[in-house]
């Protein structure tokens, strides 16, 4: 009898020691599960959390916005870009880029640039568009997010209005020497119609070229041309002749920007509300406006 009841303790004590082990088991599964989905939630959170700032490092338009400027490359171009007596930078492009920079809430800030390198200028991120009636041609849109069209324009020959009616059709001008903008769509012309010409750094150096007697002609932007030169003009001894090429101009940001994108919507809106045409207006470049 003794040693039923010592077996019967010893069975109840073994079946005791089993539940318990039984139980921590499963409790200590339950810890292990719960740390693991405490593990992965932060880990999700950091993963949208980098997905948030790789976009926001992807954006222009988050990127000027932290910033507090708008930077925007330029040279000396009348009516597009240039300085009134108090040294600010105006124009059609200067006074649609400070809309486009008030609608970012940030400031415009012009910095004259070397038109050759303004390709390695939006890169280097030492500007955040090329803002300066730009011809789109076929390398600009490859090499920069340029917008839609905003401007008509032509390059055309400049020459002394003496001399003009002596210069009607490219065969007249053919044997004159040039000046042209180093990189500029002038260039371009003058290449594609194998004229001899020296590069300059501006437009507004090749025109003095010209006042100068230096240079016979040179090739620029019919818009400038129709601000620069002629009566009423500081250069009333010149005057534009031969159209060489029809082209139009957009403005250029780093490839794959969304700035580009902002900008159109933004004229858009400037085309539609009617301050557009009201600001070309006051350059007199009304006529050349494409519609957006």
């Amino acid at each position: 009898m003794k040693n039923k009841v010592i077996a019967l303790i010893a069975a109840l004590t073994m079946a005791g020691s089993m539940v318990a082990c039984g139980n921590a088991a499963a409790s200590e599964s339950a810890n292990t599960d719960t740390a693991q989905a405490n593990d992965a939630a932060p880990a999700d959170t950091d993963t949208a959390a980098a997905d948030n700032a790789a976009q926001a490092a992807d954006s222009d338009v988050a990127y000027i916005k932290d910033k507090g400027t708008l930077i925007v490359g330029i040279t000396d171009f009348a009516p597009m870009d240039y300085k009134d007596d108090n040294g600010e930078w105006i124009g059609f492009d200067a006074d649609m880029a400070k809309k486009v920079a008030e609608s970012l809430g940030v400031k415009a800030e012009f910095v004259e640039i070397d038109w050759d390198n303004k390709i390695l200028e939006l890169e280097n991120k030492s500007i955040d568009a090329v803002w300066n009636g730009m011809t789109l041609t076929n390398e600009v849109k490859n090499a920069m997010e340029c917008t839609n069209a905003y401007l008509n324009n032509a390059q055309v020959v400049v020459v002394t209005a003496s001399d003009a009616d002596n210069y009607k059709t490219v065969d007249d001008v053919a044997g004159l020497s040039f000046a042209v903008e180093s990189g500029s769509a002038g260039e371009t012309a003058a290449a594609d119609n194998n004229f001899e010409y020296t590069s300059l750094t501006s437009q507004a150096d090749a025109v003095m070229e010209v006042a100068a007697g230096t240079s016979d002609a040179c090739i620029i932007d019919l818009l400038m041309a129709g601000a620069m030169v002629g009566e009423g003009t500081s250069y009333e001894n010149l005057t534009y002749t031969v159209e060489l090429t029809t082209e139009e101009y957009g403005i250029g940001c780093r490839k794959g920007s969304d700035l580009a994108a902002f900008i159109n919507d933004e004229l858009k809106a400037y085309y539609a509300d009617g301050s557009m045409q009201s600001t070309a207006k006051t350059y007199g470049v009304q006529e050349a406006i494409i519609a957006q």
